[in-house]
């Protein structure tokens, strides 16, 4: 049997150049999803390992041992998409964006729809789903307030993408620490410190330039025709968003994800049954399958029919096959080969955390594709972090501070192209408008230079 030797820098290349060709060409030319591309990526990948002399069996435990690595944040998605299924049936959901609009007024509007993004993203855990919805009500809003869209539209993305990367709801914040090797609940609280400060730096910048607009006035009918049709469907108290502040609780007493994710599902169960008198067949088949809304009002409709178990199968199969084609990458030292070149001359903690987001940002341009762009970087670089010292979650934040935050900067990014065709708005116009999404890798690279909140690993991890 031929003896398995280090791949050589030019093979391990093959490996991600094709993955590159075979991503790029199936997302931009044909506007495929980008799970068949990973699984051909595997396949260059398992190539380059035989021709290494791998056997199959090898190779084969490498994509197991690669999924093995997620299964944690395969678990934690299938109750997330139990969870939102039932804080919508249970009016949870419905109150959170009801109490946001109450904060709408001319004279903060940029802000207040900062807050509002933020807010929805935050509750349902999609960038997505907030900026097709809610977002395309505050571009009307704003409009009617002579603000520019290309700034309305920062706005929007600012706070939806917020939500995208701090919600243990969002898949993103589930698969960062899934790479890298920590808990969701872990990587937010560590993303608190960069993230918060940009959010901090952002809503000041959007209040300054609110107030030049501050003359207008806003149409309210269409701010009221949403709450009255999500107070004809829902009742609505103050009471529902305990099951949400329940799960920060569970964050910051550093409960585990599982158990902490799964109080907010029994919470929410509960108020469907006290408030909304939802039967438990209602509430069942809302975990499994979704809430389908029903109020009239089609942007309420589009945003709350969602949830279920089965709606996270798209965000778990993804996982599988970038986790096969990281498992072999790994197992095979692939990895390693491109690791020694692209460290040969990175020293300082500053400097890797800089690389791993310029490689991030690299990817979402290169590999036009959010999740891959977190899932890619990810595994290149977790050994290094590790080897250095330093603590997976620093890793984790990197990955989420660029990888998420850019993909809405690329215009023929899948993020990029989704937000053009909902809001018809180009990258190239809001993009300097979108202030948290460019904010935060900066402060990240800050830090890493500085060594603010970068934490070593203890001598028992």
């Amino acid at each position: 049997m031929k003896t398995p030797r280090k791949p050589y820098l030019y093979e391990a290349l093959f490996s991600v150049l094709g993955l590159i060709v075979i991503m790029a060409v199936s997302l931009v030319k044909y506007h495929t999803d980008p799970h068949v591309p990973m699984l051909i990526g595997s396949i260059f990948a398992s190539i380059v390992a035989v021709r290494a002399g791998y056997s199959w069996e090898y190779i084969e435990k490498g994509m197991m041992e690669g999924i093995y690595q997620a299964l944690q944040s395969v678990i934690i998605l299938t109750i997330i998409g139990v969870l939102i299924g039932v804080w919508i049936v249970a009016g949870v959901v419905p109150a959170m964006i009801y109490y946001g609009l109450g904060l709408l007024t001319p004279k903060v509007f940029l802000l207040a729809t900062l807050l509002i993004c933020s807010v929805v993203s935050l509750a349902t855990g999609t960038s997505w789903g907030t900026v097709g919805t809610i977002g395309i009500a505050l571009m009307g809003i704003g409009q009617g307030l002579g603000m520019p869209p290309a700034l309305i539209a920062g706005a929007i993305i600012s706070g939806a993408y917020f939500g995208d990367k701090m919600s243990p709801l969002s898949d993103t914040t589930n698969l960062a620490p899934a790479v890298a090797g920590t808990d969701v609940f872990t990587h937010v609280k560590h993303m608190i410190y960069t993230t918060g400060v940009s959010y901090a730096i952002a809503a000041a910048i959007y209040t300054v330039i609110g107030f030049r607009f501050s003359g207008g006035s806003i149409d309210v009918n269409e701010i009221n025709a949403i709450k009255s049709a999500l107070a004809a469907q829902f009742t609505i108290t103050p009471l529902l968003l305990i099951p949400p502040l329940t799960v920060i609780l569970c964050v910051a007493l550093k409960v585990p994800a599982i158990p902490g994710i799964a109080a907010g599902v029994i919470l929410g169960a509960l108020e469907a049954l006290a408030f909304q008198h939802a039967d438990l067949g209602e509430i069942i088949n809302a975990g499994y399958s979704g809430f389908v809304s029903q109020t009239g009002n089609q942007m309420i409709d589009e945003l709350l029919s969602a949830g279920g178990l089965t709606s996270m199968m798209y965000s778990i199969s993804l996982v599988v096959a970038s986790m096969m084609f990281g498992g072999i990458m790994e197992k095979t030292c692939q990895l390693e080969v491109l690791l020694e070149a692209l460290l040969r001359k990175v020293k300082s903690a500053g400097a890797l955390i800089s690389t791993t987001i310029l490689t991030c940002i690299a990817s979402n341009m290169l590999l036009p594709e959010q999740y891959i762009s977190i899932v890619l970087p990810g595994r290149m670089y977790s050994r290094a972090y590790r080897e250095r010292g330093l603590h997976p979650k620093n890793l984790s934040r990197a990955l989420e501070d660029s990888g998420t935050l850019t993909s809405a900067l690329i215009p023929w990014n899948t993020c990029g192209a989704f937000i053009k065709g909902v809001l018809g708005i180009s990258a190239f116009a809001y993009g300097p408008w979108a202030f948290l999404n460019y904010i935060n890798p900066v402060i990240s690279i800050i830090y890493g230079f500085t060594g603010f909140t970068i934490e070593k690993l203890r001598e028992d991890e």
